[in-house]
């Protein structure tokens, strides 16, 4: 059973390779269907852009499709860098001048207000081009100094895990493991919600 994973992200497709494979799915990466069109990700919300981006792939190929988005939002900074996480400096993907920007944004800021969550919306679509399924997930925490660790991408070394009853708690994302950041992660949380729905879905053919 064929499952089309709308992002050439190695680790994306690896995480979600391993959680639904039990459930008996051959996640697919675009580039072994032919690749996928361009989508622009011009909706105001994480839900709306994958769903876009799902939809799209989907019907491209005549798959079912799981896209997701994500991103991180700052309490302080009215939410921001949210939907535009990628590309908050400008160019889409870079880490370093995303990360930098986020700092100066936040100088002056003190500790309890830095308060910050990830959030990750993960979307499944129909091959015949509808939607299936729509799951969310969430990790808090607060924004730090500087970065700490040297684990992962993207805001991970600013970003410090603070939910109480946890093992990771007041450890930063990029201190982490990827099993031990796969327990709390946004994506993770949004994954494990995805398969236990997915299980009770007809499987796709």
């Amino acid at each position: 059973m064929k499952l089309l994973l709308a992002s050439s992200n190695k680790k994306k497709h690896a995480e979600f390779a391993r959680l639904l494979a039990p459930l008996g799915f051959d996640v697919l990466l675009p580039a072994q269907v032919g690749g996928l069109p361009e989508v622009d990700e011009d909706q105001p919300t994480f839900a709306g852009n994958a769903a876009k981006k799902a939809l799209s792939a989907a019907r491209a190929h005549g798959l079912w499709a799981l896209a997701d988005d994500s991103g991180l939002e700052v309490d302080a900074l009215g939410g921001e860098p949210g939907v535009k996480s990628a590309r908050y400096a400008g160019e889409h993907g870079a880490d370093g001048a995303n990360n930098a920007l986020l700092l100066r944004n936040l100088a002056h800021v003190p500790d309890h207000r830095r308060g910050a969550r990830f959030t990750c919306a993960l979307a499944l679509a129909r091959g015949e081009g509808t939607l299936a399924l729509e799951v969310m997930g969430h990790a808090h925490g607060r924004i730090l100094h500087a970065p700490r660790g040297n684990g992962d991408f993207g805001y991970d070394p600013l970003f410090l895990f603070t939910e109480p009853g946890f093992a990771q708690t007041g450890r930063g994302f990029a201190e982490l493991a990827p099993e031990e950041k796969g327990l709390v992660s946004h994506r993770g949380r949004a994954a494990r919600e995805l398969a236990r729905l997915l299980a009770a879905l007809p499987r796709p053919v």
